[in-house]
């Protein structure tokens, strides 16, 4: 069973949507668990929730990062903090890999420091899965980690993206797109048309250019960009989900025969908030890192904890790690 650490400090109700997640985890047999944070408080909340004989330790930090704390900042004078200590536990080889819903900002910098990249790796980048009309899924990256990128950062998240979504989704040959205005090879900017003849060296299913409206029609599976056009994407996507629901709710509650047929199509809404809801998906990977870290959302509940434990056992069983660095050196070597 592989070992997962998790920041118990990360969420904006911490350590309550860790400690639930990490329970179920335990119970589920998706991995063994160390909480990290004030061991006190950790084990006070644990033995109230009636813990006893589940697979979770508790390993000691003194500080925790606030979202208002700036990067580079936190990591130079927060020695102890929860993210640090969760990290340091993947970097001695206590645990194959770590989860936090703290400053993105934080995880990121102290995953790249702590961890280190991967061998042939510039840029480490964030992977977000988003559902499909199709109901499968699609993955963008990178979401955030890199906002200025060169072609051939694309090209790696490329190889990274692809060996990630076939070892997790079980898929042999994901279809691999590059975010643009137009699928014709002449649309996009300076970046997009450097990267293209880069991406169609690779041994991957590369089809070319997608657009925005790839990102959930089912087109491709794998789409990459920078992480100024994905994060754009990611927040743009989450606030049209937010407004989606919320006039849902308002149309439902708006007549007698609305509420009467809402009644009638309970299943049917149920499981589209399923198909939306973030936390069946975890969190995200910050793929090109030594080890596994999934950095999930400041608002995660215990089942986005509980299901980022899961994706970071099966990213570190399934050596995701090993084999992008393969594909990396592979890449490497048809280009030269």
């Amino acid at each position: 069973m592989r070992r997962i650490a998790v920041d118990a400090m990360g969420t904006d109700s911490a350590p309550e949507p860790e400690l639930e997640g990490a329970i179920e985890a335990a119970r589920a047999g998706f991995a063994e668990v160390l909480l990290v944070g004030p061991q006190e408080r950790l084990r006070q909340e644990l033995d109230k929730r009636n813990a006893r004989g589940l697979p979770i330790e508790i390993v000691h930090a003194s500080e925790a990062v606030s979202m208002g704390d700036k990067a580079t900042k936190a990591f130079r004078q927060r020695r102890d903090s929860s993210i640090r200590v969760t990290a340091r536990q993947v970097h001695e080889g206590k645990a194959d890999g770590m989860i936090s819903a703290g400053n993105t900002g934080a995880v990121m910098t102290t995953a790249k420091i702590v961890l280190g990249a991967l061998e042939g790796v510039d840029r480490p980048a964030i992977a977000q899965v988003f559902p499909t009309s199709k109901g499968t899924t699609t993955v963008l990256l990178d979401v955030g980690a890199n906002v200025d990128c060169k072609a051939r950062h694309l090209v790696e998240f490329a190889v990274m993206g692809e060996t990630y979504y076939r070892v997790i989704f079980g898929v042999e040959r994901p279809r691999v797109g590059l975010l643009s205005i137009g699928q014709e090879d002449h649309k996009g900017n300076e970046l997009t048309r450097e990267a293209l003849p880069l991406l169609r060296q690779l041994p991957a299913n590369f089809i070319g250019n997608v657009e925005g409206r790839d990102l959930y029609n089912g087109r491709v599976e794998v789409i990459v960009c920078d992480g100024f056009i994905g994060n754009v994407a990611l927040k743009i996507s989450e606030g049209a989900i937010e407004a989606i629901s919320s006039l849902l709710k308002e149309a439902i509650s708006s007549s007698l025969s609305s509420q009467v047929g809402y009644v009638l199509a309970r299943k049917a809404f149920k499981n589209f908030r399923k198909r939306v809801d973030y936390s069946e998906y975890g969190g995200a990977p910050l793929l090109g890192v030594k080890g596994v870290c999934i950095i999930c959302h400041g608002g995660s509940n215990a089942n986005a904890i509980k299901n980022a434990i899961r994706v970071a056992a099966e990213f570190s069983s399934g050596q995701v790690n090993e084999k992008i660095e393969r594909e990396l050196a592979a890449a490497s070597q048809g280009r030269s």
